[in-house]
């Protein structure tokens, strides 16, 4: 009897301690069809913002993946916000520099491949909890883009607001 008590005290010392998980860092980077994106294709990602999240600022971010081949010096998107259960979305054309002025690539590469990250927001605020969704549409005048590898979404914690 002594160890059941002792046992069921500890359990719930255990239970007590945890906390509902926060979100610190969201990315997840899809694959683009044959590395040529069409209109047509529009990579989603959701994100779950959980109630103790909505107190922090984030950063938003784009990847993006592409072959040396890439015929141009960025990428514009529409990027589309909605929150699940929410009959309002909010949509935002966004113009991804990927070179300099001389052409030269401004993320990491290797070999043919380079990759980017391009903040698109600074101090971005969640002020619903939920489930979010982003969809990423290509705008560029070319269907399809070609030599695009993946695409994809980071948000990182700021600091708290």
């Amino acid at each position: 009897m002594k160890y059941c008590f002792a046992l069921a005290t500890l359990c719930l010392l255990c239970f007590s301690a945890c906390k509902p998980p926060h979100m610190d860092t969201y990315e997840k980077n899809i694959e683009i069809p044959g590395h040529s994106w069409t209109y047509d294709y529009k990579p989603t990602f959701e994100v779950d913002i959980q109630p103790a999240d909505t107190a922090f600022l984030y950063r938003v971010s784009v990847n993006v993946r592409h072959e040396d081949a890439y015929p141009f010096n960025n990428m514009w998107i529409n990027l589309t916000t909605k929150l699940e259960g929410s009959k309002d979305s909010v949509s935002s054309r966004v113009n991804l520099p990927l070179a300099d002025a001389m052409g030269k690539w401004s993320g990491s590469g290797v070999d043919d491949i380079f990759e980017h990250r391009v903040q698109i927001l600074d101090n971005a605020v969640f002020d619903k909890p939920g489930k979010y969704k982003f969809t990423f549409e290509q705008k560029m005048r070319q269907n399809p883009l070609p030599h695009v590898m993946n695409v994809g979404l980071r948000i990182e914690k700021v600091s708290a607001r």
